[in-house]
């Protein structure tokens, strides 16, 4: 983690702490998420297909199949990753769809202006409406890496699970919240809902309890 980044995140949980005595109570127990850079964008949004919906285990062996695949390099080229072979992608255990999504974001990655030479200058849903143009990227995908690649402060996943039950625990519901309600909810977690966020799945990982 940069030096600029772990003093932005500290300084979101000091803000978070000071506007929400329970995230407060979260941050003192589980301290300061671990949230980094993650590297080569076009990269990270392959690898991000190829683990959906599956297990870790599986996930991982498919995914070093994959890179089998192109012996020449550590990880394929956008020019490589277009031009491949979709049956050769899927002995190495892509679902046709898979194999058609990754190849698509290789076409898009050869356009050296699509996302990664100007990221840092594009907003978060100017990002999100690249990624979800993209076949096979939804939003949660697009949120995920927002906050794990981009490392983006204040992205608020509106469909994922573990948040959506976070936030049940943590506001005391009877329900899931809906959208509009987490976006309510939450507005004084702004700018640094992202933050906020990774507490909601650590109430739910850890199975807090408020004392």
């Amino acid at each position: 983690m940069t030096d600029h980044l772990s003093s932005q995140i500290a300084l979101a949980c000091q803000r978070l702490s000071e506007s929400d005595p329970r995230l407060k109570t979260l941050i003192e127990t589980f301290g300061p998420p671990g949230l980094e850079r993650g590297g080569d964008p076009y990269q990270a949004l392959v690898r991000s297909i190829i683990y959906q919906q599956i297990s870790g285990k599986a996930a991982r062996s498919i995914f070093n199949r994959f890179l089998a695949i192109f012996p020449g390099s550590k990880f394929p080229t956008p020019q490589e990753l277009s031009a491949a072979d979709l049956p050769g992608l899927r002995m190495a255990g892509l679902s046709q769809r898979k194999a058609e999504y990754v190849t698509g974001i290789g076409a898009a990655f050869l356009d050296p202006h699509f996302l990664s030479d100007r990221i840092d200058d594009l907003s978060d849903r100017q990002v999100s409406e690249k990624l979800t143009g993209l076949r096979g990227v939804g939003q949660w995908t697009a949120d995920m890496f927002m906050i794990f690649t981009l490392a983006r402060l204040d992205v608020l996943p509106l469909n994922d699970q573990g948040i959506l039950n976070g936030m049940q625990v943590f506001f005391e519901l009877d329900h899931l919240p809906a959208a509009e309600e987490m976006v309510e909810l939450t507005e004084h977690w702004k700018p640094y809902r992202s933050i906020a966020s990774w507490y909601m799945w650590k109430v739910v990982d850890e199975d807090f309890q408020w004392q």
